[in-house]
């Protein structure tokens, strides 16, 4: 069975959680929703709140993974950041980091930390 976009972009997800979880961050939620768009992970990593956005692209005919984080993408993940601290009332640090990964393999995850800055 041929596994769908979705599917891919949910075994990405818990696949990348995995590996962050090996690297000693601590998972607080995936896939936070809110009316500005969605943030895959947000994770600990001592007293810095991390949204991690996860891009797989296993064609490479349309760019690369780091290439679909479009500026449109760019601020609805602004966004929903802000909104989620501001509903959660975080006062802690914190980044933005990217995972990309052309297939579904822990070796080949490449995590950017701090790969996201608001303009």
């Amino acid at each position: 069975m041929k596994m769908n976009e979705n599917n891919a972009g949910l075994a990405a997800e818990k696949l990348a959680a995995t590996f962050l979880s090996a690297q000693g961050l601590k998972l607080v939620t995936q896939n936070y929703h809110c009316r500005f768009g969605e943030i895959d992970l947000i994770m600990t990593n001592a007293s810095t709140l991390v949204f991690v956005e996860v891009r797989l692209r296993s064609n490479q005919q349309f760019g690369s993974a780091g290439a679909s984080i479009t500026p449109q993408k760019l601020q609805k993940l602004m966004l929903t950041a802000q909104h989620y601290l501001q509903q959660n009332a975080e006062k802690n640090a914190c980044r933005f980091d990217v995972i990309l990964m052309d297939k579904l393999e822990l070796s080949a995850i490449v995590w950017l930390k701090n790969a996201l800055e608001a303009g």
